[in-house]
């Protein structure tokens, strides 16, 4: 909010104005004039009788007036009395009582006259009296018995003093005494009780009146009050102590303060109630006081009289009173005469106009004499209250006295007539300066006297035209105003007075300001309790006035605190605190205007904490809470949160009990037998809980039977021969009563037996011992306590102890579906043999060998589990062209049952992996030479290799496809009768019977001439770049047709997630530029938390994500460092059910440990020997790609008897690794997959559905082939890596 005031607005003009008007009329004092009385004393003057008594009476006039008194109406000679002197040039009287006098002798009416040639001016008749405070008078006071309930008044009567005393209560130890509805003061002093209770029973009521004039107080004796007791106490209707009747009347005069008073005595203290009969209470002046038992109007006037009645009130009934008002009035100005100078044969009036009630009697006086008695006027003539003057001559020059008097009081007024011939006389000083703010009113002062009245005009420059119109306005007492200054107003401005006896003129000068504003208010703050808050005032002024910016808190000043700092711009609150909130005004002031803005801060905290909490309604299984609400520190209250402690079963620890809206300060709380309870209220609002509240007292409920038995009842062995009954016990509030125990009862299910109870202290578990192996039984447990048992309980079915099953599981057949997926059966093993809960199968099923290598590894064995009493499962991620041996074994909640014997099955050839490198050396003018190795995966037995090639231009179009088939033993090619300086791509792939492998693409570029310098492949992830041959003379005429290739910017594809208990094997598809950094970011499904990321070191297109929780669906996508926005689609999965699984683990068996080592060097040896076979020659960098990594052999397949259980890996639990490694040669190699898979089964959020659906995710997707010849201009799919380099 904002407020703004500026000097220059309507108040500041009519101030002006005014004052001026004034100015115009006064004579200057070198001139001849009447006196005039320019201060008096008060006309009822009361003075200190301890101090010297000044009567003032001062006046001015030309020649100086002389004064004299008069006293009680006659002559007062002070020459004659040496106790009373004149001041000099004054009629001012010292009467002096310090030296001896007595203010008592000088007590009277006085009035002074200033008298001179011109005239005589008189004072009001000022009324001497000195104050008074008497002693109080003797008196015995007899001891006041009161019965309880009865009314009481103890009356002060205090001594008549000048002024009369102002009353007060006090005891003893000089404290007030406190009032209420009850007991109260009246306005005569006296102490009003509507009620006594034994409370009041005291010794010390004391009655004090301070007389202010002499600042003195008097002590009453003190008045003993004794109440006694009578049992019960009678009710009383309300009956009126003061005023007394029905009726009364009060006459109030015009102006002054309207005390009514009613004071009632009844039981219950009755409350009082204010009507004005045939109207309504005066607004903005009306005002209650004493608990509205005295009515209070302020500022009088003849419309407030009236019948004002007071009704008393209880629930027994009321009583009223009226009081008749009538307001009267002493003489009030309507028109008070006003001086006046006239010219020699000039006209004139003196008005004197007062009202009153009643209506005041109008006299006049002439030079202090009734004006019938004094000397004639030939030029005067009285029409009752006007006195007309014509053709006034020097000798009319006169003080005239104007009294209006009723029986009220009176007004006395003086005025002169002065009789003068005076040329013109300019009173404002000559080039004064005004300053005004633009858009407010500029009033240019031109105040003037001359007799005749001169005439008074207006100019804008030293030789402007005369000002008129209505953007000025010309006063009377000839000041100019312009309502509203703009800039342009800005100048000199000229003041003309004229007469018949001369002319004279005067310049002022006026400046108009731009006006200040705040352009940035203070905004309303709602700041927590310790918090820091700030009020922001930008303020805009004048360049050429000097702004000040205060900081007010409640219209008043800033506290003297540290934690206050006042910027420039600025008002900081550190550490704010609840005394902090209020309004904050910023004003800023220049020496012509101020602007001001408020804001409210209002702090919040967190509640207090209830208080005065009470127990009523106390019953066996419930009470009545009720509390006082704390402060709620400017935030609602929006609940109350209800906590108990047991004091008898759980000492100091509180527990929640309910809750109820923040509107409501009782609750109904159920209550549980046998518990000490003690209750204890938290208030809540949006900033947080209060601390507790106090507690409450202590409730003890009464003893009685359980109302609950145990829950969670159950019965499972833990050994093949016993039954272990748990349940969870009763708390102790659940109890009931003392001695709490429980009765377990158990019988074998579906057998005729008895139950077999026994009862056993307050435990949670009993143990039966014998029992035959997994068989059910029918168990429950009941409560008791010393006063009985809980209702029955239901009965849960148990089982005693498992063991092991006793049978493996028969006929186990595999069926292939393809290289990579085959589907195992199995007959149920019966159930009598399981001997326990059946909880599934597993499948063991481990790698014997590859039949392509005829090479044996280590047994690494998977196991697969699959839930419930299933007879069939898919194995999923099975390598190609391999011979595998699997056995199954029933599981239960003791363990695993006797294996299936060994079954072998072999899956079928697959489709080879990509070769491992391919290398393009020796560029010559027409030829290349293609070196490659063999596919680190054959899958089966490699019947060729297929190299397609084609060229391409700078614009990436392509040119005619080559297709070159090459047996499988060969493992380098030269290819000749190529163009010269031409970029080629190469596609490279192996093939099995089974079709075509993932290929490999390469660039290379024939060379220039002879002498050409070699032309690198492209470089990793930069497209490429290029090394220029010097070029043959020999050029080629025939060029090849070419096709436009559009460039495909770098992408992530084919995200592929599989997921165990803990982690996941996250694996993708990029196509881009060579050495991506590449990143993983995952977070659960549906959860809001920001990605979490990881780092996926060198170019692989894999990563294992660790640390995972089991049973949670994850949400994940792969992204490529300093690529902006370049991420994969988001992919979903879930963690499989935590699974424990009995793995056969050798990765720790001495025999085997040797046996990798020596494999390991004589691979070592072998790698050695190979890579200095293939460096003889040189080396020539070349561009290295891989396109895709996917299996074609494994198409996606649908059967409806096919199903995937849980995985879990026999050695270390290590996902499958793919991708790819560049070596420092810069030949691309397929690195060796890994023989383990991630964990596949019924956890893993759907991955494997029972019709073999999930197995498309491990089929590679075959690509297109590329284009041949003219037959599309559409990048085929082979082309795909070529465009990394885009």
């Amino acid at each position: 909010m904002m407020k703004k005031k500026r000097l220059s607005a309507s108040k500041a003009s009519l101030v002006l104005f005014l004052c001026q008007m004034i100015s115009a009329l006064d004579v200057p004092l070198d001139l001849s004039q009447p006196p005039t009385i320019t201060q008096q004393s008060p006309k009822d003057y009361i003075v200190d009788p301890r101090e010297n008594i000044v009567i003032q009476c001062e006046a001015k006039g030309k020649p100086p007036p002389s004064f004299s008194w008069t006293r009680n109406g006659t002559h007062f000679d002070i020459d004659k009395d040496a106790q009373v002197t004149m001041k000099p040039n004054s009629g001012t009287l010292v009467i002096n009582i310090m030296n001896g006098g007595k203010a008592e002798a000088y007590e009277g009416i006085y009035q002074c006259t200033a008298r001179n040639e011109r005239g005589a001016a008189i004072s009001n008749n000022i009324v001497i009296r000195p104050s008074r405070s008497p002693l109080w008078t003797k008196e015995k006071l007899e001891p006041h018995q009161v019965r309880e309930g009865d009314s009481l008044v103890l009356h002060c009567r205090p001594p008549v003093g000048l002024p009369p005393p102002i009353i007060f209560w006090m005891d003893n130890a000089f404290q007030r005494l406190p009032q209420s509805e009850r007991v109260s003061q009246g306005l005569n002093g006296d102490l009003y009780f509507s009620n006594v209770q034994p409370e009041d029973t005291r010794e010390d009521y004391i009655c004090y009146a301070r007389f202010n004039h002499t600042q003195t107080i008097q002590q009453k004796q003190p008045i003993s009050v004794k109440v006694f007791s009578t049992k019960p106490v009678t009710e009383k209707q309300p009956i009126l102590l003061t005023p007394t009747g029905s009726t009364s009347t009060k006459v109030e005069l015009r102006g002054s303060v309207l005390l009514l008073e009613c004071i009632a005595a009844g039981l219950p203290t009755p409350g009082i109630h204010w009507i004005k009969e045939g109207g309504e209470l005066p607004a903005n002046r009306t005002f209650f006081e004493n608990f509205k038992k005295t009515l209070k109007i302020i500022d009088v006037s003849e419309a407030d009289s009236g019948n004002y009645k007071c009704i008393a009130r209880n629930i027994l009934g009321s009583a009223y009173h009226v009081i008749s008002v009538t307001v009267k009035a002493a003489p009030y100005w309507i028109t008070a005469p006003r001086n006046l100078v006239l010219s020699p044969g000039e006209d004139g009036t003196l008005i004197c106009r007062a009202n009153g009630n009643p209506k005041p009697n109008i006299s006049w006086l002439a030079n202090g004499v009734p004006i019938a008695i004094a000397p004639e006027d030939p030029s005067r003539k009285v029409d009752g209250d006007t006195i007309i003057f014509s053709h006034v001559q020097e000798r009319s020059s006169a003080v005239y006295q104007c009294n209006a008097s009723n029986e009220y009081g009176y007004l006395l007024a003086n005025a002169f007539v002065n009789v003068l011939a005076e040329p013109p006389r300019i009173l404002t000083p000559a080039n004064k300066l005004y300053q005004v703010i633009a858009d407010s009113p500029a009033l240019l002062d031109c105040a003037y006297f001359g007799s005749p009245k001169p005439e008074i005009e207006w100019f804008k420059g030293v030789k402007g035209s005369i000002l008129r119109g209505n953007e000025y306005v010309f006063h009377d007492n000839g000041t100019l105003e312009i309502p509203v200054a703009q800039k342009d107003s800005t100048g000199t401005y000229t003041c003309v007075a004229r007469n018949e006896l001369g002319k004279i003129q005067n310049e002022v000068q006026l400046e108009v300001k731009d006006p200040t504003m705040i352009i940035k208010q203070p905004e309303y703050k709602v700041i927590q309790r310790y918090g820091q808050v700030s009020f922001e005032c930008i303020i805009k002024h004048d360049s050429t006035l000097l702004a000040t910016v205060t900081w007010l808190k409640d219209n008043d000043e800033l506290p003297d605190d540290e934690r206050f700092l006042v910027g420039k711009d600025n008002l900081t609150i550190m550490n704010v605190t609840d005394k902090d909130d209020g309004t904050y005004t910023c004003i800023v002031n220049t020496t012509l205007d101020s602007v001001s803005a408020s804001a409210v801060l209002t702090v919040v905290a967190r509640p207090n904490p209830p208080f005065d909490l009470e127990l009523t309604g106390q019953l066996e299984r419930s009470v009545e809470l009720s509390w006082i609400p704390g402060d709620e520190n400017n935030s609602p209250i929006t609940s109350f949160v209800i906590e108990y402690e047991d004091g008898l079963h759980e000492p100091g620890v509180w527990h929640y009990q309910t809750e109820v809206p923040g509107t409501q300060t009782t609750v109904q709380l159920k209550l549980s037998p046998y518990v000490n309870y003690s209750f204890r209220v938290i208030a809540v609002n949006e900033i947080g809980r209060s601390q507790p509240s106090e507690p409450s007292e202590q409730y003890l409920t009464k003893s009685a039977n359980p109302d609950e038995n145990p829950s969670n009842v159950q019965g499972i062995g833990s050994e093949p021969d016993n039954l272990v009954i748990t349940w969870e016990p009763l708390k102790g509030f659940q109890s009931n009563g003392p001695g709490l125990q429980y009765k377990v009862s158990w019988r074998q299910k579906d057998v005729d037996d008895e139950w077999t109870s026994v009862i056993v202290a307050n435990v949670s578990k009993y143990i039966v011992s014998g029992t035959p192996t997994f068989v059910p039984y029918e168990i429950k447990v009941q409560a008791l306590n010393d006063l009985g048992y809980a209702p029955e309980p239901s009965e849960v079915i148990g089982h005693s102890g498992e063991d092991l099953p006793m049978v493996a599981p028969g006929n186990v057949q595999v069926h292939v579906i393809n290289s990579t997926l085959a589907k195992v059966h199995w007959d149920p093993v019966p159930l009598k043999t399981v001997r326990g809960h059946l909880q599934g199968y597993k499948v063991y099923y481990w790698k014997v060998q590859s039949l392509s290598r005829r090479s044996r590894r280590h047994v690494e064995k998977k196991i697969l589990t699959f839930r419930g009493n299933k007879t069939f499962g898919m194995l999923p991620g099975l390598e190609p062209y391999s011979s595998y041996k699997l056995n199954v074994r029933v599981v239960n909640g003791k363990g695993e049952g006797p294996a299936s014997p060994d079954k072998v099955f072999k899956t079928p050839e697959g489709v080879p992996s990509s070769p491992s490198f391919l290398k393009i050396t020796n560029p010559t003018l027409d030829s290349l030479t293609l070196e490659w190795g063999s596919p680190t995966h054959p899958n089966g037995v490699l019947t060729s290799y297929v190299l397609k090639f084609q060229p391409i231009n700078n614009t990436h179009e392509l040119g005619p496809l080559v297709e070159i088939r090459i047996p499988a033993n060969e493992s380098s090619l030269i290819l000749k009768n190529l163009n010269y300086s031409t970029r080629y791509k190469f596609y490279f792939n192996a093939q099995t019977s089974v079709g075509s492998g993932s290929q490999i693409t390469e660039e290379a570029v024939t060379i220039m001439d002879e002498a050409g310098i070699l032309r690198p492949a492209v470089g990793a992830g930069k497209g490429y770049s290029e090394t220029l041959f010097a070029t043959s003379p020999v050029m080629h005429t025939v060029r090849p047709t070419f096709y436009k290739v559009q460039p495909l910017y770098p992408r992530i594809r084919n995200v592929t997630t599989a997921a165990a208990e803990t982690y996941a094997n996250i694996s993708w598809e990029y196509e881009g530029p060579d050495h991506a950094n590449f990143y993983v970011e995952y977070g659960v499904a549906g959860s809001k938390e920001d990605w979490k990321k990881e780092i996926v070191n060198g170019s692989r297109s894999f990563f294992v994500l660790k640390g995972l929780t089991p049973g949670t669906a994850y949400k994940v996508r792969v992204g490529a460092e300093g690529l902006s926005g370049f991420r994969s689609s988001e992919d979903v999965f879930e963690t499989g059910p935590a699974m424990a699984s009995r793995q056969v683990d050798i990765a720790t068996q001495g025999w085997f440990i040797g046996l990798m080592c020596a494999v390991a060097l004589l691979i070592l040896i072998l790698l050695i020997v190979c890579f200095i076979r293939r460096n003889k020659g040189g080396k020539y960098p070349v561009k290295e790609k891989e396109d895709a990594h996917a299996d074609p052999e494994i198409q996606p397949m649908k059967e409806d008897d096919g199903t995937f259980g849980e995985y879990s890996d026999a050695e270390d639990h290590k996902p499958l690794k793919k991708g790819s490694r560049t070596p420092s040669d810069r030949t691309v190699k397929k690195e060796d997959s890994d023989d383990s898979l991630v964990d596949y089964g019924e956890g893993v959020n759907g991955q494997f559905n029972e019709d073999g659906s999930f197995i498309g995710q491990y089929s590679g997707k075959k690509e297109k082939e590329p284009a041949e010849g003219n037959e599309s201009s559409e990048a085929p799919s082979p082309v795909n890596a070529m465009n990394s380099f885009v």
